[in-house]
């Protein structure tokens, strides 16, 4: 019995402790929340004091950082910006060209768009019959000889393709094999000969040296032993090596002739279809998309312009507030310059990618301005204007701060240097300046303007042509045109409820207010609601279970260019074979052992190959000559026999000899070149590919590393695009979670925390089913997803939540009264905004419109449709707080004491 009523003393003191705690957080809460709204309270005093200076000097700022434009750069290197910074491709990469310097070997390293230096090629296809035909191959050779005739002129000197060109051992240009056997093709057919036997993808050329024509051979058809029947498609690269800044220069001058040259010949030969591609043709179509967006862009301003001001006009000419709308894209607009003049002086270089920054910065500030316009519009016309503009702040600057704290947290971790692509980590940098003094401006210059159109309306002069409105027995006296311009609503008398009805003229808010509210929260709406939250959480899950990394590079870049044109051919004719893979053994191994020979032979077994190795031991076996030699005779056959027969001799450049102590030479590195045979997914089958030689490479006795420059961009692309997002989201999740205690309410950031999670999964599931890959650009609007539903969902759930009496229904419809036609105005604005983008003949715009389009569309349905009627029905319950606050009124006494102003009576409420 003892025991026992201890335990019941103890359960009891720890329930009352438990209790005091959670009144201390809720009144620590309360204490907090209400400090910050007096300290906006004050804020909004001072700009209201001071109308003019907050007005002029985010001008004058944006003026001056604007002239920092002198200084605009555009960044020229695609890979910086796209390739995973760090990555074990980029190691491996400095070690094989320490070995095997990889500028002197791209022609064997081939690659499709990321074969590093200088150089041009061009892929030829046939309108009809095989490029292998006669006249098809003296049109080929013809276009070769044009193109190794291509002259540029520079300081008195006219450049040719023998002064820029990747020479080989011999001093002679380095060309594609393909054109060896287009010579011998015509020149047999000339003498009447025999075709030589055409083998595909590797041939034995008329020296007898074994070559690998399948990216320079395409739409094979194959006769089993009869070699290559006939082909749809050839390609020809044409490699630089300029030893100098001024060859450096030249090449450059060099491609651009190419590519015209190209044009011209493609004219004078309708026969032939030419699509060429250089080494800056990528970084040239990737930065186009900034010149093909400007009149959409410009287009776009003027749609979102117009529409802003038509959001904010009312029939009311006192009330209207065309100016505000007008202002709020002035506010934004100043706010790009500004930090666009920061990011200038800092030495900043443009790419592409900040395409989408205007877009963020308009979604947050359409927000915060909509939000203050609605809540001026909630005050009382008879209190001063300083004091309504102190009310707006006290009102809207809290949510509206912590939103911004939330783009700043999101933001800068993205800009961190653990974000491992630089394109996501200077795009989240420039966006966190940028919605930084978005907000600035926003709180200044939106807040004096707020002022100026507040003493228009209370001294009832007419919004657009500040001319006083004349009293309604006055008005009648005049004109019917007149009288339609000039119509107001006179408040002769201070009540609380004249303001609101004459608001209520406004059309969406009337909408909301006499239609969708009662519609919305409908008993028999309800179900259908949430059916249709189902099925849309199902098509999301369908979405997301298909989730593709979009590592290819023409994601990025402008369509109808001459980059998207050559991958398209690649991928129609050059699709069966991967790249070129570097085989590189960088120790010295036992290459004369039976079981190392062996384990050699089956880790490349399953490739097309060109390998010194290989083609040794056949030489051995040719000369009836085991392979099991010792190291001095298996050397020395090497280097004695092997490399000096003439069809051998190029595997030199495969080999690194060293001399050993006692004289005798011994390899302590190599390479052989493997190709894979691929499908139509050839960058997820390389991916794959990557993984499985490298965990091989792990566990081999053999030390290996595979290379190709394409690795620089598939290594842990997927890892490193998803981790901004990933950190981002749990940098949201933490800030919601720690920020509860400024929250009157701690279900408000529960609410906001599973909204998220709502509106991400979603904008990932059917941004997948818009064929929308997960790349860099797609996962900065997935970053900015966030930060766009808790801007619109934020200041809904938090009207709820604060709710004192009443039933759920009806703070339901007051919240949606209150922030739902601010939240209307912004969707309607920002979906007008991102239209004009998708005309834009980009394959990058269209991803950033369709995320973003996909972002405002499933934000808006959880804010206007889900968050409603879940609100009815779950958690924060209204019955207790009913309960406090009728307890709470019979120990209150409130005091209303009237001051008499010059212009008008202001009441101050005072509780004692």
């Amino acid at each position: 019995m003892l025991v026992t009523r201890r335990w019941e003393r103890l359960a009891t003191r720890t329930l009352f402790l438990a209790l005091a705690l959670l009144l201390h957080s809720r009144m620590l809460r309360q204490v907090l929340h209400e400090g910050l709204r007096t300290s906006f309270h004050k804020l909004g005093h001072f700009v209201a004091n001071h109308p003019v200076f907050f007005a002029s000097a985010p001008v004058l700022i944006s003026i001056l950082l604007g002239a920092s434009f002198s200084r605009y750069r555009i960044e020229e290197n695609v890979e910086y910006l796209l390739a995973p910074k760090h990555s074990l491709a980029k190691i491996e990469g400095n070690l094989v060209d320490s070995l095997f310097p990889v500028n002197r070997s791209k022609h064997t390293l081939y690659s499709d768009l990321q074969t590093p230096g200088r150089y041009g090629r061009v892929i030829v296809t046939s309108r009809r019959g095989s490029v292998l035909d006669p006249h098809y191959v003296s049109s080929v050779l013809k276009l070769h000889n044009t193109i190794t005739q291509i002259q540029v002129p520079m300081l008195g000197f006219n450049y040719t393709f023998a002064h820029l060109c990747l020479l080989d051992d011999s001093k002679n240009c380095i060309v594609d094999d393909i054109l060896r056997v287009l010579e011998e093709m015509r020149s047999a057919r000339a003498s009447n000969r025999s075709i030589p036997l055409l083998r595909y993808p590797i041939t034995r050329l008329k020296d007898g040296r074994e070559a690998y024509i399948g990216h320079q051979l395409g739409g094979v058809q194959t006769g089993g032993r009869d070699g290559v029947r006939s082909a749809q498609a050839l390609q020809l690269t044409y490699y630089l090596h300029p030893a100098s800044p001024l060859n450096e220069v030249v090449a450059a001058h060099w491609e651009l002739v190419f590519c015209r040259e190209l044009d011209d010949f493609g004219e004078a030969h309708p026969e032939l279809g030419l699509y060429p591609f250089t080494s800056s043709s990528l970084q040239r179509d990737f930065q186009r998309t900034s010149r093909v967006s400007e009149r959409p862009l410009l287009f776009s301003l003027a749609v979102c312009l117009s529409l802003a001001m038509l959001c904010c006009s009312m029939r009311d000419c006192v009330r209207t507030k065309p100016w505000l709308g007008l202002l709020a894209l002035v506010t934004v607009s100043l706010a790009t310059l500004t930090s666009a003049g920061i990011f200038n002086l800092t030495g900043g270089k443009y790419n592409s990618t900040y395409l989408g920054i205007p877009f963020v910065m308009l979604g947050h500030g359409l927000f915060g301005t909509f939000e203050m316009l609605s809540s001026w519009r909630r005050t009382r016309e008879d209190q001063h204007v300083k004091e309504r503009v102190a009310a707006v702040f006290s009102d809207c600057m809290l949510p509206f701060t912590a939103s911004t704290a939330l783009h700043v947290v999101t933001f800068g971790i993205g800009a961190s240097p653990f974000t491992n692509i630089e394109a996501v980590r200077l795009f989240c940098q420039n966006a966190c300046i940028s919605v930084l003094f978005n907000y600035l401006y926003i709180l200044t210059l939106y807040g004096s303007n707020l002022v100026f159109a507040g003493y228009l309306e209370n001294n009832y002069r007419h919004s657009l042509f500040c001319r006083r409105v004349p009293k309604p027995e006055l008005l009648q006296q005049k004109p019917a045109w007149y009288r339609f311009l000039m119509y107001t609503h006179y408040n002769e008398e201070a009540t609380e409820t004249g303001p609101l009805r004459a608001y209520e003229s406004h059309l969406l808010l009337a909408f909301m207010k006499r239609y969708y509210c009662d519609w919305i929260t409908n008993t028999y709406v309800k179900p259908f609601v949430v059916l249709f939250y189902l099925v849309y959480v199902s098509f999301a899950l369908m979405g997301y279970l298909q989730v593709s990394e979009g590592s290819d590079l023409s994601n990025v870049v402008a369509k109808e260019t001459s980059t998207i044109a050559y991958t398209r051919a690649q991928q129609r004719y050059f699709s069966s074979y991967s790249p070129v893979i570097g085989f590189y053994i960088y120790e010295s191994i036992e290459y004369w052992n039976t079981s190392v020979q062996e384990d050699l032979l089956q880790y490349t077994g399953g490739f097309e190959r060109i390998s010194w190795f290989e083609s040794y031991l056949n030489y051995l076996h040719g000369l009836n000559v085991t392979t099991s030699l010792s190291r001095s005779n298996f050397t020395e056959h090497l280097r004695s026999g092997f490399l000096r027969q003439p069809c051998y001799m190029h595997f030199s450049d495969d080999i690194i000899f060293a001399k050993r102590p006692d004289g005798e030479f011994d390899v302590v590195a190599s390479r052989m070149f493997l190709v894979a045979k691929t499908t139509e997914n050839k960058r997820e089958e390389m991916s794959i590919l990557l993984d499985t030689l490298r965990k091989l490479s792990l566990t081999s006795r053999v030390k290996f590393i595979i290379f190709n420059p394409s690795f620089v961009y598939m290594d842990r692309y997927a890892s490193s695009v998803g981790a901004p997002l990933k950190n981002s989201c749990i940098a949201a999740v933490f800030l919601l979670f720690f920020s509860t205690f400024l929250a009157a309410d701690p279900l408000v950031n529960a609410w906001l925390t599973v909204t998220v999670a709502s509106v991400e999964f979603g904008l990932v599931g059917f941004m997948t089913l818009w064929q929308v890959e997960l790349d860099c650009v797609s996962v900065l609007c997935l970053i900015y997803g966030v930060n766009y539903a808790v801007d619109s969902s934020a200041p809904l759930v938090s009207a709820f939540a604060l709710g004192r009496e009443s039933t759920r229904t009806r703070w339901v419809k007051l919240a949606l009264e209150r922030h739902g036609v601010p939240a209307l105005q912004s969707y309607l604005c920002y979906g007008a905004a991102l239209l004009p983008l998708a005309a834009v003949p980009s394959n990058l715009t269209r991803t950033l419109f369709r995320c973003l389009f996909l972002t405002a569309i499933i934000t808006a349905f959880h804010c206007l449709a889900i968050l409603p009627v879940l609100l009815t029905f779950l958690p924060p319950s209204k019955k207790n707080r009913r309960e406090q606050k009728n307890a709470a009124e019979d120990r209150e006494e409130i005091e209303c004491v009237e001051m008499v102003d010059s212009t008008r009576v202001v009441d101050q409420i005072t509780t004692v």
